[in-house]
C-alpha cells in the first residue's frame, strides 16, 4: 500500500492506519483492503466500518492512470466503466451510473454535466489526483442520496494539507502509451510563504491520437448488418452508398475520430494556524475529443430543414464529424476551525463553484452547448474522536443552473436547488461497533422554459454493524434505505440523443425513486491473507429508466423514462495471499471478482449490466524491483435488455516492471507496462456505444513519477 505523496498532509489517525497496513505487507503498493479503513472524506475519515471502501494511490495509481476516471478505476472490484468513448467514461458501481453514484473532489460534487449524457467526460484530471476513494456504506449518505451505489472521492492537492517545513516540494509524473501514441505530463510545486502559508500551483498536459484496435472495430453482429445492408443497396444500384457502407464495415485497426487532448491549471494556498486552516483555490480544465459514430448511422441531425436523417443518406451526404470542447473554471474553499477537547473537535468547511461549457461540434462547426453553472456547500461539526459516541453533523447546499441550446439540446433548460441536514455517528469502543446515518433533503427542480417547478421532500437512513476479532477481521452489516428526486434530465428530456442513439422523452411527473438495501461484508486479515468481500441486495421502488416505446422518431427509436421495481444483486471480493516474504524476496498472489444481476418487476434485465469477472494477479519484489503479470477475464454478457446487443467473453492478459532506483521508499518510481499482451477483441458491456468502440489492442506504456 502506498503512502500518500510526500508534501500531502495526513491526519494522525490516517498515519497511523497506512502505518499499520504497511507493516502487515512490507513494500506493497496496492490499493487498501485493510482491516481499518480511513479515507479523507471530510467526516468520514476517522470511522472505519465503510464496507467495500477502496483507496487507489501511489504506484497503482500510476499503473492505472488513463484519460478519464472510469478507466483509472476499472479494475477495482465492483468497479467498472461507461466507456463511452477513450475521453468520455464515467465510473459504474454494481452496476449502478449516473445520477446513483456521485462524484466529489475532496467531498464535493464535480459540478460538470457528466451525468447528463456518457458521451459528457468526468472534469477532473486523474494527473495531478493524489489518491482516489471509491465509498459505499451508510457513510456515503453524508454526500447525497444520489450516491445510492456508492460515491467516488477525487483528493487532489490544489489546497495544501499541512505545514511545509522544506524549501519547497516538487512532484510530477511523465508517461507514454504506445496504443494511441499518448503523451503525458504533470507537475506541482509547494512552497511556504513563512511559517504558516503554503502556495500551491499544478499542470498538467494529456495528448493521445486514435485508438490502435484488434481487427475490426464494429462487432460481428453490426458488422453483419452493414453488409447485408450494403448488399440491397448494389442490388438497387446504389453503388456509391454500397461501397460506404462496406467500408464502414470492413474499418479495423484504428477506431477513427477517437482521439483527446486535455490540460489543466490550477493554484491554490492555505493558512495555518495551529490545529487550524484555511484554504482556496482556483483551476482551469480544458478538453476536446472526438466521439466515434456509430457505421452505416452518422451523426443525426434534426431540428433543420433539409437535413439528412440517420442512415444511408446520411452517410452519403458526407457526415462531419463530432467532437467535443469542454472548459470548466473552479473555484474552492476549505475551512477547518479545532474546537479543542470538548464533543466537537473541529468545525469543517467546504465550498465549491463551477462555470462550466460543454460544446458539441459537426466538424468546425458548433451543433449544441451545454452550460452548467453550480455551487455546493457543506458545514460540519466533527465530533471527538476518542470518545463513545463519534460522528459528524452538518448541513448541505447545492444549486445547479443547467443549459442546453442547439439542434440536439435534448434537455430543455432547469434550474435545482436542495437542501439537505445530516448526520452519522459511531458508536462501540470494543470489538462491536454500530454506525448510523440520517439525511434529508428537499430538492426543487424546474424548468421556466416549461413553467414546470417540482419539489421534492426525501428521507434516507443507514444503519450498520460490526464485529472485529482479535486477529484483526471484520465482520459486518449494513442496511439502508434511500431516497432520490429525479433529475432535470429525467424530468425534462424530448428530444434526440445520439449519444445513446435513442429519441428520449422524460416525464415531469416522475415520483422520487426509492431503495432499500442490505449489504454483508468481510473485510481484514486470516492469517497472512488480506481479504475484502461484500455482498449486497437493493430493492428499488419507483425506479426510474429508459423503457423503448416501439416506435421511431426522425429513424431513432423512442424511449420514454418510465418507473417500475427493480432488484439489483450485487457480489465482490479480492484476496491478497503472500507466499514468499524472506530476505528482501517477496512472491504475493491477489484474486479478486464481482457480479451483478438487476432485473425489473416483469423479470426483464436491466440494460448495461456488466458480466462476471475474475482477476488473478502474481506478484515478485526483490530490492527496488516489483514485477507484476495479471490475468482478467470478462465472462459473456447474454442477458440483454430490448434494443440491447450482448457481448462475447474475452481474456486480457498484462505485466508491470517497477523500479525505484533510490530504494523502496525513494522518490523516483519507473514503471514499463505491456497491456492486453495478446492484443485480444475485448467489448464493455456497460457502454452505449460497445459495438463499434472496442476496449484498446496491445499497449506499450512507460512512466516515471518523482517527488522531492
Amino acid at each position: 500500500m502506498a503512502a500518500a505523496a510526500p508534501g500531502q498532509a495526513q491526519t494522525t489517525a490516517e498515519a497511523r492506519t497506512e502505518s499499520a497496513t504497511q507493516s502487515q505487507v512490507e513494500g506493497e503498493d496496492y490499493h487498501e483492503i485493510a482491516p481499518e479503513i480511513i479515507v479523507s472524506a471530510r467526516g468520514v475519515r476517522d470511522l472505519d466500518i465503510l464496507a467495500g471502501t477502496s483507496v487507489l494511490q501511489g504506484d497503482e495509481l500510476q499503473r492505472n492512470q488513463s484519460g478519464q476516471l472510469g478507466d483509472v478505476l476499472a479494475k477495482l472490484p465492483g468497479v467498472t466503466s461507461s466507456g463511452f468513448a477513450p475521453g468520455a467514461s464515467r465510473p459504474v458501481l454494481r452496476g449502478l451510473s449516473g445520477e446513483r453514484v456521485r462524484t466529489l473532489v475532496d467531498g464535493i460534487g464535480t459540478l460538470d454535466a457528466s451525468n447528463t449524457s456518457d458521451d459528457h467526460a468526468v472534469a477532473v484530471d486523474s494527473l495531478t489526483t493524489e489518491r482516489i476513494e471509491v465509498l459505499r456504506g451508510p457513510a456515503v449518505l453524508l454526500y447525497g442520496s444520489q450516491a445510492i451505489g456508492g460515491a467516488v472521492n477525487v483528493i487532489d492537492k490544489r489546497i495544501p494539507r499541512r505545514p511545509l517545513d522544506e524549501a519547497f516540494h516538487f512532484d510530477a509524473l511523465a508517461g507514454f502509451d504506445s496504443v494511441n501514441d499518448q503523451y503525458q505530463i504533470a507537475g506541482s510545486l509547494d512552497v511556504p510563504l513563512g511559517e504558516t502559508i503554503v502556495f500551491h500551483i499544478d499542470g498538467s498536459y494529456r495528448d493521445a491520437g486514435d485508438l490502435s484496435v484488434p481487427g475490426f472495430t464494429i462487432a460481428e453482429g453490426l458488422r453483419a448488418d452493414l453488409l447485408a445492408d450494403a448488399a440491397e443497396e448494389e442490388a438497387e444500384g446504389e453503388l456509391e452508398a454500397s461501397a460506404e457502407l462496406r467500408e464502414a464495415a470492413n474499418q479495423r485497426d484504428v477506431l477513427p475520430n477517437s482521439y483527446f487532448e486535455a490540460t489543466s491549471a490550477n493554484a491554490g494556498f492555505a493558512i495555518f494556524a495551529g490545529e487550524s486552516t484555511l484554504g482556496a483555490s482556483v483551476g482551469y480544465y480544458d478538453t476536446t475529443y472526438g466521439i466515434p459514430g456509430r457505421p452505416g448511422a452518422g451523426h443525426h441531425h434534426h431540428g433543420e430543414e433539409g437535413e439528412e436523417e440517420a442512415g444511408a443518406e446520411g452517410q452519403e451526404e458526407g457526415e462531419e464529424q463530432v467532437s467535443i470542447g469542454l472548459e470548466r473554471f473552479r473555484a474552492d474553499l476549505r475551512a477547518e476551525l479545532a474546537l479543542g477537547d470538548g464533543l466537537f473537535e473541529r468545525f469543517v468547511t467546504r465550498v465549491g463553484y463551477t462555470d462550466y461549457t460543454h460544446t458539441e461540434f459537426e466538424g468546425s462547426e458548433v451543433g449544441t452547448v451545454f452550460g452548467v453553472e453550480g455551487i455546493e456547500a457543506r458545514a460540519e461539526l466533527v465530533q471527538n474522536q476518542d470518545r463513545a459516541l463519534r460522528g459528524s453533523t452538518g448541513i448541505q447546499y447545492y444549486w445547479r443552473d443547467f443549459q442546453a441550446i442547439g439542434a440536439e439540446a435534448f434537455v430543455r433548460p432547469n434550474v435545482t436547488d436542495q437542501f439537505a441536514v445530516f448526520t452519522l455517528q459511531e458508536f462501540g469502543t470494543g470489538p462491536v461497533q454500530i454506525e448510523a446515518a440520517l439525511r434529508y433533503e428537499t430538492t426543487s427542480v424546474r424548468s421556466p422554459a416549461l413553467g414546470v417547478d417540482r419539489e421534492f421532500d426525501g428521507l434516507s437512513g443507514a444503519l450498520g454493524v460490526s464485529f472485529q476479532t482479535d486477529g484483526g477481521l471484520r465482520v459486518g452489516v449494513n442496511g439502508t434505505r434511500v431516497q432520490r428526486a429525479p433529475a432535470g434530465e429525467e424530468l425534462f428530456a424530448n428530444g434526440p440523443h445520439i449519444a445513446t442513439q435513442a429519441f428520449e422523452i422524460g416525464d415531469v411527473n416522475l415520483s422520487m425513486e426509492k431503495a432499500w438495501g442490505v449489504e454483508a461484508f468481510v473485510r481484514g486479515t486470516i492469517g497472512p491473507a488480506r481479504v475484502n468481500f461484500a455482498v449486497s441486495q437493493s430493492w428499488f421502488e419507483d425506479f426510474i429508466y429508459l423503457s423503448p416505446r416501439g416506435e421511431e422518431e426522425g429513424d431513432l427509436p423512442v424511449f420514454v423514462f418510465l418507473q417500475d421495481e427493480a432488484d439489483y444483486f450485487a457480489i465482490e471480493g479480492e484476496i491478497n495471499v503472500p507466499l514468499v516474504n524472506r530476505d528482501g524476496f517477496g512472491i504475493s498472489v491477489d484474486l479478486g471478482g464481482d457480479y451483478v444481476r438487476a432485473e425489473l418487476a416483469d423479470g426483464s434485465p436491466v440494460p448495461r449490466i456488466p458480466p462476471l469477472r475474475l482477476l488473478g494477479a502474481l506478484e515478485a519484489r526483490t530490492g527496488p524491483l516489483e514485477g507484476r503479470v495479471e490475468v482478467q477475464h470478462f465472462f459473456e454478457q447474454d442477458r440483454v435488455a430490448e434494443f440491447e446487443t450482448p457481448t462475447d467473453a474475452f481474456t486480457f492478459v498484462s505485466a508491470s516492471l517497477a523500479w525505484k532506483p533510490f530504494g523502496q521508499d525513494g522518490s523516483v518510481t519507473l514503471l514499463g507496462q505491456v497491456e492486453n499482451i495478446f492484443n485480444v477483441e475485448g467489448r464493455r458491456h456497460t457502454s452505449f456505444t460497445k459495438d463499434f468502440v472496442p476496449l484498446p489492442g496491445r499497449n506499450f506504456r512507460v512512466s516515471a513519477r518523482l517527488s522531492f
